[in-house]
């Protein structure tokens, strides 16, 4: 018969490290809880764990190289004498296992790491890979790491992108049950989450028997409670009318991670994008008629195979036309196993870093321009910290429903995870994320 759980964790620490995507931030928030639940205390990466616990990222050659560095430092600080678990997608794109690492865990078995610590702490040997995988199989996630709440709604992609190595890694496109997502949502409000943010690989294309994905974010937001929701990432094949309606709601935050990873046709179709420039050019006219200060974010890659420098200026040119609040900039990166690998035309590493600099400095004189914007706006702050400045003057940050950081100086009753009317008065342009500055207003 197993001891209870608690008994193990008592008086032991685990530490955490999430690196990559929202996604892999709720699995390892929803891990995180469950050990806790277990009686062990959960800690970032620090020096006097018991165990370590890091979720990996694979999605580019630098995604691997910090996942490599985060495993040496983690069996710097165990010094043989503390377990260290690595699970994640870079598990699965490297299934050769470090024999310096005590367990090597892949997606699919992600959500058995509690299971697994309690095990190694009774002082039994386990396989991981003969416990049962379940892609949705986690505990309701507590804001042990974060004060919004991410949801996972989905799993897998079936688009097969010439460049990317995500379906291997994560598998075919699965979707959670409705009523599973429905009931993990309302449980996060009762417990004061301000915030949801719905998580998933390829979501726009989510179906769980009748209900898609405009149907599921409908019903969240039909929820009793107050709290506003925010959706992490998205294709922007599959945005219809019924969509974006839904930002007409008073709970959608008005912002959207649409990712474009290049402004020319021809590459988009060398890289088998499912939508032209045209098509995404319309996604943005809608959002920004409802709203002309919609922010609107995404990824873009530079040296795509065969991309020539009128390629390259295309997606320069869309940079400035769509005023993006926020680019992620992605020299290419070659994926073993995937199609773009065998293709002819690659661009010179050094071009690949010019580009990417050049396409930087454009993308960061454009998310100035969207943020100033805002100035003389009110925006609803969501309170993630609180902290005194070196001049003694407490400072209060978090997001607006815009996705954008704002600072400002808080009121008495000011708290952690409340939502705040705030004015925006400026913007500290030497910041460098162009941090928004704010005045609270009274209630």
């Amino acid at each position: 018969m197993t001891a209870p759980a608690e008994r193990h964790g008592k008086g032991r620490t685990v530490a955490f490290e999430t690196l990559g995507c929202k996604l892999n931030q709720y699995e390892t928030d929803a891990i995180a809880t469950a050990v806790a639940n277990h009686g062990y205390r959960v800690v970032p990466l620090q020096e006097d764990a018991d165990a370590y616990v890091i979720n990996s990222c694979t999605v580019t050659n630098k995604a691997d190289r910090k996942t490599r560095n985060t495993i040496n430092r983690a069996l710097r600080l165990g010094a043989d004498r503390a377990p260290v678990v690595v699970t994640g997608c870079f598990v699965n794109s490297h299934p050769e296992v470090d024999d310096r690492v005590r367990y090597w865990i892949d997606n699919n078995h992600k959500n058995t790491i509690p299971e697994v610590l309690d095990a190694h702490f009774r002082g039994e040997t386990v396989d991981p890979h003969t416990l049962s995988a379940d892609p949705f199989g986690y505990t309701p996630p507590k804001q042990i790491f974060h004060t919004r709440t991410n949801l996972k709604v989905q799993e897998g992609c079936d688009n097969f992108c010439t460049f990317c190595i995500i379906p291997f890694v994560r598998g075919r496109a699965r979707s959670r049950a409705a009523a599973a997502v429905l009931q993990e949502a309302r449980a996060a409000v009762l417990r004061g989450s301000r915030e949801l943010v719905l998580t998933g690989v390829n979501m726009s294309r989510y179906r769980h028997e009748e209900a898609d994905f405009t149907a599921l974010v409908a019903g969240i937001l039909e929820l009793p409670g107050t709290f506003r929701v925010r959706i992490s990432s998205l294709e922007p094949d599959q945005l219809d009318q019924r969509f974006l309606d839904l930002f007409r709601h008073e709970k959608m935050c008005r912002h959207l991670h649409l990712c474009l990873q290049s402004g020319s046709d021809r590459i988009l179709l060398q890289m088998r994008r499912m939508y032209t420039l045209q098509s995404y050019r319309e996604v943005v006219q809608r959002l920004r008629a409802l709203d002309p200060l919609f922010n609107v974010t995404t990824d873009l890659i530079t040296g795509f195979p065969g991309e020539s420098d009128a390629d390259f200026e295309r997606s320069l040119n869309a940079v400035r036309e769509f005023t993006f609040g926020h680019v992620h900039v992605f020299p290419y990166s070659v994926r073993s196993g995937t199609r773009a690998e065998r293709m002819t035309g690659a661009v010179p590493v050094e071009e690949r870093r010019r580009r990417t600099t050049l396409l930087q400095e454009v993308a960061d004189r454009e998310k100035q321009r969207y943020r100033r914007q805002l100035v003389g706006s009110t925006a609803q702050v969501l309170v993630e910290k609180l902290e005194e400045t070196p001049g003694g003057v407490v400072a209060a940050t978090g997001l607006s429903g815009y996705y954008v950081p704002v600072r400002f100086t808080p009121g008495a009753r000011t708290q952690h995870n409340t939502v705040v009317e705030t004015k925006i008065d400026g913007m500290d342009d030497h910041a460098g994320g162009f941090t928004l500055l704010g005045t609270e207003q009274p209630r």
